[in-house]
């Protein structure tokens, strides 16, 4: 096997603690061949853009072989690259050119299901019932007279039954889509394969993994009944998911796994991580997750789900923060991403759902801890609401009527039409469309534009990357007293202390006595010896 760059990028084992991630999105990036999806070498002729915007690291969706069911998060093949994104040989390019750049890669990694299109799954089919195939799977017999009834009563996160019916009258289980049959984790088999595809990838360079569904990969023993009483929709169902009322979720003998893939990860140098999407009923057991053992980050999805009001921002910081302490490990912040309605619009959409996503970048990059930034929130990038029901192709549309394609359309890079420079010049296809909207909201448009969000983005992360008081090593939040509706805390690294107020008051706020001004999501203006900072809006002060 050729590894194009299997060292490190640098010694730096701690790297993750305080680094911001850009998530992108693989098919909705940049197109480098003109058929309308993004690709591995568009994500490598954008390299020098998302060094130049000031990130640390990409986390790369899916871009394994897969059917694309379910955009790529149902994988046939996870030692190779689906045609559709290029070649191995394209992604060891990538990284060795993310790597020049001092640009870290984490690849996403499925391991609570495959594509129904794995030759895995292929074998279980064609092998029947009884196998040592079909035991890497979910299998079981039917309830009913006839066995016509699934085995208990277990619902798609996606909408329906969690089991599928297959000719021999067995049934499968499958928690997302129909194409993506759950594995068995108590298999040995099972268990070597992953091992097996970390280290491939670790071979290549990867400085990192997300992990997909990382509190669903083993089942309470048995498959009892949950006690539906009736089929939920997709929305309850990742409600209930997310308070830990599920006998296929946060498992206790889902830490044997990590406990074994962390060696793995320690063997490699240069601080190879990964960070689990996980849900758990409370702080404690997401907790559980982390350590020098197991895994070295959890999403606090607390922060994205935060409405707009201070309280509701003190509470989901002081509890993440209070969780970082437990498990001694940063806290990893983030308001979008590819599954979740876009925090533009979420806030409110329009000039005021901007303003306040603007606002919460800056209380989001000031915070201890290592955030993560879902592709085209730096441009301000709201939902896409209107795309034609034909156009979906979220597998969960069909199921539930409940979309994610919204925040998945391509982000635009230039130009006066869409899609927007998305693809080489003169190419007009894209699998999403772009509104007409977006054109004021390009790359092109922003970049060197005073005021624009993308550079306020940029101004953010340069300061958070040189700014003493944002480093890892320095203090922790401090909360300051600012008046009802209005955030204010400082950090400090020795005798320079930066200081984050966020007015949600919902009128203008007097700010003295904080330090001079250094950055800000709306321009402040002078009164008397202070500032006045405006409704929704955000800014740091820096005092030395």
């Amino acid at each position: 096997m050729t590894v194009s760059n299997p060292t490190p990028l640098t010694s730096d084992d701690d790297w993750w603690r305080s680094a911001v991630v850009y998530q992108v999105y693989v098919r909705s990036f940049a197109d480098s061949n003109g058929d309308g999806v993004g690709d591995l070498q568009g994500i490598r002729e954008r390299l020098p853009y998302l060094r130049d915007l000031g990130v640390d690291a990409l986390w790369l969706t899916p871009f394994y072989t897969s059917p694309m069911i379910d955009g790529g998060y149902d994988v046939a093949d996870y030692r190779d690259v689906d045609p559709m994104f290029g070649t191995l040989t394209d992604f060891d390019n990538m990284i060795t050119d993310a790597h020049a750049l001092g640009l870290r890669i984490i690849v996403d990694l499925v391991p609570n299901h495959t594509s129904d299109r794995h030759p895995w799954f292929q074998a279980a089919l064609a092998a029947g019932p009884g196998s040592a195939e079909r035991e890497r799977y979910l299998f079981a017999e039917g309830k009913g007279e006839n066995g016509e009834l699934p085995p208990n009563d277990w619902e798609s996160i996606f909408g329906g039954p969690a089991w599928t019916r297959i000719d021999d009258g067995q049934w499968y289980l499958h928690l997302f889509d129909p194409a993506q049959p759950d594995l068995n984790w108590r298999h040995r088999e099972v268990r070597a394969e992953f091992e097996g595809v970390l280290r491939f990838w670790l071979d290549r360079g990867v400085d990192g993994f997300r992990i997909d569904v990382a509190h669903g990969m083993i089942k309470a023993e048995g498959l009892p009944d949950v006690g539906f009483n009736s089929m939920t929709t997709g929305q309850r169902q990742a409600e209930l998911l997310g308070k830990g009322r599920l006998p296929y979720f946060d498992q206790d003998e889902v830490h044997d796994i990590y406990r074994a893939w962390r060696p793995i990860l320690d063997s490699y140098p240069g601080g190879r991580m990964a960070v689990a999407e996980a849900w758990a009923e409370t702080p404690q057991r997401l907790a559980r997750y982390i350590g020098p053992d197991e895994l070295h980050q959890a999403f606090s999805f607390d922060f994205l789900d935060a409405t707009w009001s201070a309280d509701s921002f003190r509470k989901v910081i002081d509890t993440a923060l209070a969780e970082s302490t437990i498990v001694g490990a940063p806290t990893t912040w983030v308001l979008s991403n590819h599954d979740k309605q876009r925090h533009v619009t979420r806030y409110g959409d329009g000039a005021e759902g901007l303003r306040r996503a603007r606002a919460a970048t800056l209380l989001m990059l000031a915070l201890p801890g290592c955030a993560y930034i879902y592709q085209g929130e730096e441009l301000g990038l709201p939902e896409v609401l209107d795309l034609p029901d034909e156009l979906r192709q979220d597998p969960a549309f069909l199921r539930t009527g409940e979309s994610r394609d919204g925040c998945r359309v391509p982000i635009p890079w230039s130009g006066e039409l869409a899609p927007y420079g998305f693809g080489p010049q003169g190419s007009e296809l894209s699998w999403l469309p772009a509104p007409a909207t977006w054109r004021g909201l390009s790359v092109a448009a922003q970049a060197g534009v005073p005021g624009s969000t993308l550079e306020l983005y940029r101004t953010a992360l340069r300061i958070r990357r040189e700014h003493p008081a944002l480093a890892a090593d320095a203090g922790g939040v401090t909360w300051l007293e600012a008046g009802p509706g209005v955030l204010a805390f400082s950090r400090a690294a020795g005798d320079t202390v930066l200081t984050c107020v966020v007015n949600i008051s919902g009128a203008p706020a007097l700010i003295d006595g904080y330090g001079v001004p250094i950055a800000a999501s709306e321009p402040l203006t002078g009164q008397g010896f202070g500032h006045l900072l405006g409704i929704d809006a955000a800014a740091w002060f820096e005092r030395r």
